[in-house]
């Protein structure tokens, strides 16, 4: 159990990963083995301290003096360069040097699990999301490069995509929407016109987030292929030419954002840039493989990776700002006694908590699938609808614990030399970025109506109704997960003869009802769990406060339900102390 967290000072200066059990309960379930549940102690502990102290306090210094684009030099020569504050460039050279775009060789180049580098990204999330989204594209970068990238180039880029000396380190980028498309790729009308075996990109993209890394993932419609999204190609771009000239590559401005100041978003013109295709294989470079129709689907690849990472970056301003609310409640005196003392505030600190558990629990499921799964390919398919059912509960939700860890706060919240106003700015670009919560919605019900991915989900559902059977204090929680999966099977059945304006009008209800579900039934998971391994009871008081909040219907608006969990079990439930079965029995 933590310390009372009035022990703590305020949370920057903490070892995030120390003050986290749940991090360590997640990564004990899901990692069964030995020695991934080593390695992740080794690497994911050794963010914790990093995270929580020097590059969280440089992210502050970073919000308040964001990149500058110095469009001339002295001379008045185009020097199309970025100028960013030292906080900034030192943040990224920590995770450089700690490894973070080359962890498979900080683990003796085996394979690293994705529960791991979830938990790493949660980490540094609490500090900073925008770093995630520089280094994060990195690692995606990385991947086509090292799978499409022409075979003279592709050591030299993923050597330096890869390096852990600042020095020498590559960053990735991606390059998706334009002015007159936005979510709408299919209208995009940067050209690529092939050159012997490369291609040269015309055009201009509107929305470039790390717009001075080294190298780019782009969508270009290559000459003579059709119309839609169908006809788009994805292209490997390098910034500069190997003689050090600009290769086509012109920055128009920055974006003034809300938040996510750190790294830079602007406007790209491509003139004649030079690019590889990402074919079929390292060596399609004709003009047959870049109108296959499959362009489209290599880039998605990339984006069903950055959707994931976008989930995690709520999960990581939630949890900040749970932590931040926590400990502020238990300094703030009014009235003769703490905050965190009154039944208001202790609900507000509960809840955060419950829908944050919710959240980590499917957001880490779609990273560890295959092992919940029947076959691959039911872990494929689960994949594929939840992790966008994942990025929009979890950004959405954290624009919401961002709020009210701010009101906890009251006036010093909202102001900008206290860490929540930065949080609450942070928080509400994610539901945006990687498709906003309307394109997310369609993008589940394309999964359901093309693949049939709901399937996998429900049965997903169904085996942790059995897992939850034998224990007693899951019955509540269990009843509430069976009755909203009824209704989600009737849903699906009633909206498949429906008419297609029907379909779309309730697809954002349907989206929220199958994450609702999803959450319930893995909190299930992690409450049979920790009753069958330590028992702890502490979950399932989780499970029980998630399913009364989401999947049951309450008489009086609850107000009779005379529920006292978040008054009786304050202290297990936020300091994470072990909770007696007939407690909750």
């Amino acid at each position: 159990m933590l310390p009372d967290y009035a022990t703590y000072d305020e949370a920057m200066g903490l070892d995030w990963y120390a003050v986290d059990p749940n991090l360590r309960f997640t990564l004990d379930r899901l990692l069964p083995e030995n020695a991934d549940r080593a390695i992740a102690e080794e690497l994911v502990g050794e963010y914790g301290p990093l995270v929580g102290g020097p590059i969280a306090r440089r992210a502050e210094v970073t919000d308040k003096n964001g990149p500058v684009l110095e469009r001339w030099d002295h001379w008045g020569r185009e020097a199309d360069r970025v100028v960013h504050n030292d906080t900034w460039l030192e943040n990224k050279a920590d995770l450089v040097r700690h490894n973070y775009t080359s962890l498979h060789a900080r683990a003796g180049n085996r394979p690293v699990p994705g529960v791991v580098t979830a938990a790493i990204n949660y980490l540094v999330c609490q500090a900073e999301t925008a770093l995630i989204c520089a280094m994060g594209m990195t690692n995606g970068a990385t991947d086509i490069v090292q799978r499409y990238a022409p075979d003279a180039v592709r050591a030299d880029i993923v050597g330096r995509l890869t390096s852990t000396d600042p020095d020498v380190a590559w960053e990735g980028g991606m390059f998706l929407t334009e002015r007159q498309g936005g979510s709408d790729v299919g209208a995009n009308t940067t050209k690529a016109v092939q050159d012997g075996d490369e291609w040269r990109l015309y055009g201009e993209k509107f929305f470039c987030s790390n717009i001075d890394a080294d190298v780019f993932i782009v969508l270009a419609r290559p000459d003579g292929a059709p119309e839609g999204a169908r006809g788009l190609g994805t292209f490997i771009v390098p910034r500069q030419l190997p003689d050090g000239s600009t290769n086509g590559f012109h920055m128009r401005r920055l974006k003034p954002k809300l938040g996510t100041v750190g790294v830079p978003t602007g406007e790209v013109v491509l003139e004649g840039a030079l690019a590889w295709l990402a074919g079929g294989s390292s060596q399609s470079a004709t003009g047959d493989a870049a109108r296959d129709g499959r362009g489209i689907n290599r880039m998605m690849e990339m984006v069903n990776g950055s959707r994931f990472g976008v989930a995690v970056m709520g999960l990581g301003i939630h949890r900040r700002s749970f932590l931040e609310a926590a400990i502020y409640a238990a300094h703030r005196e009014q009235w003769g006694q703490r905050i965190d003392r009154y039944p208001l505030v202790r609900e507000t600190l509960v809840d955060l908590l419950v829908e944050l558990e919710a959240g980590m629990a499917v957001t880490f499921e779609c990273a560890a699938a295959v092992r919940g799964s029947a076959d691959e390919e039911e872990a494929r398919l689960l994949r594929r609808i939840l992790i966008p059912l994942a990025k929009m509960r979890a950004t959405r939700a954290a624009v919401g614990a961002a709020s009210s860890a701010l009101e906890v706060l009251g006036g010093n919240g909202y102001m900008n030399d206290w860490p929540m106003a930065r949080q609450y700015r942070d928080a509400q670009c994610h539901p945006i970025w990687e498709g906003t919560e309307n394109i997310i919605c369609l993008d589940v019900r394309r999964a359901m109506k093309g693949e049939g991915a709901h399937e996998a989900l429900l049965a997903r559902i169904e085996r942790s109704l059995d897992t939850a059977g034998p224990h007693e204090p899951l019955a509540r929680p269990a009843d509430a997960v069976a009755s909203a999966l009824k209704d989600a099977r009737e849903a699906i059945a009633y909206l498949a003869s429906a008419d297609d304006d029907l379909q779309l009008l309730q697809a954002r209800r349907l989206a929220n009802l199958l994450a609702d579900v999803s959450e319930g039934a893995v909190l299930l998971d992690e409450a049979a769990w920790a009753l069958e391994r330590h028992g702890d009871a502490r979950k399932a008081l989780v499970a029980r406060r998630f399913a009364r909040q989401h999947l049951e219907t309450l008489p009086v608006r609850g107000i009779v339900d005379d529920d006292r969990t978040v008054l009786d079990f304050f202290d297990p439930l936020i300091r994470y102390g072990k909770v007696d079965t007939a407690a909750v029995a």
